[in-house]
């Protein structure tokens, strides 16, 4: 069976080419070295960088304008960005921890990344209580609204990845139910979105910090 190629190697072939066309005549119909999950995952994230880079041009652009007024940064969400740095750091250990089928402590670095993000989005809930205490309503001033429509999009895209948690955390629940392979696809797709949120959330953090 010929071996799945990347899409960048797929991106330099020559299918005209006389060689090339016997190459793919051979092939078994499989192109791509992803599975169905990860080609779906990537297209997700794809979709959502696309989405969070049109949000973030909209914010440069209108951040120019004598009306925006630079809001606080409360501690908490230093604090939250913490929460999720180490979130990550904990999946790491998970993704190890499945590679070596040690699915006991996989479980439990689920459950404690499980714990984090529901502390992350109470978290986001209290620095919005305490913004709107000291007056920081959603319609008082563009930089208000931004910010309350960034954390908002990003904690939609936290509560879907915990959809997906939920999914993960439920194949290695019970031990006895345990399929090796479909657990280690499983949480390495759930670690490469959580990653990805992370990420998302230092630039949106960032873009607010110093703006």
């Amino acid at each position: 069976m010929k071996n799945k190629e990347s899409i960048f190697k797929l991106l330099t072939q020559k299918p005209w080419d006389p060689e090339q066309v016997k190459i793919d005549n051979a092939h078994d119909g499989a192109t791509l070295n992803l599975s169905k999950g990860k080609l779906g995952l990537r297209y997700l994230m794809v979709i959502s960088t696309i989405f969070f880079c049109l949000f973030i041009v909209t914010y440069s652009d209108r951040l120019v304008f004598a009306d925006w007024q630079k809001m606080p940064e409360p501690i908490l969400l230093w604090l939250n960005t913490i929460i999720l740095l180490v979130s990550s750091v904990v999946f790491i250990g998970a993704q190890i921890a499945s590679k070596n089928n040690q699915f006991e402590i996989v479980k439990n670095r689920l459950l404690i990344i499980g714990g984090l993000a529901l502390a992350f989005i109470i978290g986001q809930l209290l620095v919005w209580l305490q913004l709107i205490n000291m007056g920081y309503y959603v319609h008082s001033n563009p930089a208000n609204a931004y910010f309350y429509v960034f954390t908002t999009l990003h904690g939609l895209h936290l509560l879907g990845g915990l959809i997906y948690w939920i999914m993960t955390i439920k194949k290695v629940w019970i031990p006895n139910e345990i399929v090796i392979s479909k657990v280690k696809h499983t949480v390495e797709l759930c670690a490469i979105y959580w990653h990805f949120l992370f990420a998302v959330w230092i630039v949106l953090f960032g873009l607010m910090l110093f703006t």
